[in-house]
């Protein structure tokens, strides 16, 4: 008895797939399609509240790239992983010019996601963990329930900050910070 083994996209492939008619999310996570639902209206003022902040901080010191809610971009190949974060930021010095299609190939310096509560808690530790093996050097993780940031970097024990906290950009991005009661509606 043979079973049928479906046949792993690539980067490109994903990328040439059209929208899902129905709004939903997609990562290529090893050549296999995955599917979320799409975020929530509330994700989205998050996103937009920090993204606004990040942008304008990157822009003014002419730091480098901040994508917009899930964009992607490749962690690996063969077979290929596309992943798109709530947010993301790239050096000028490790993007010096955005590709004008595709997904970048590019791992950025920062990811920024927003914990949803249709997150499923294993999925989403996998998806954080991959980012840390892929070496995105700054990870925040909005969390809406509680109004606060975990903040991950690679090698180091997480940090969790309240309402009350500053939130900075450390080494990744000198010079930002904002306090986290600010991004959240």
């Amino acid at each position: 008895m043979s079973t049928a083994t479906a046949k792993l996209i690539t980067a490109e492939e994903f990328f040439r797939m059209p929208a899902p008619p129905d709004g939903s999310l997609q990562e290529l996570v090893r050549g296999r399609v995955e599917t979320m639902p799409p975020p929530s209206t509330y994700h989205g003022v998050c996103c937009m509240r920090i993204g606004r902040r990040l942008d304008a901080f990157v822009d003014a010191n002419n730091l480098g790239w901040v994508a917009s809610n899930d964009s992607g971009f490749v962690t690996e190949r063969d077979p290929d992983t596309v992943r798109g974060p709530g947010l993301s930021f790239w050096t000028r010095d490790r993007l010096p010019q955005l590709p004008t299609e595709g997904y970048v190939a590019v791992v950025p310096d920062l990811v920024v996601e927003v914990l949803s509560p249709h997150d499923f808690f294993a999925r989403f530790q996998r998806k954080l963990l991959h980012y840390l093996h892929h070496k995105v050097r700054l990870i925040w993780v909005l969390m809406p329930e509680d109004r606060s940031v975990s903040v991950y970097r690679p090698g180091c024990e997480p940090v969790l900050l309240s309402n009350s906290d500053e939130l900075t950009g450390d080494d990744v991005l000198p010079g930002f910070r904002c306090r986290v009661n600010e991004l959240f509606p």
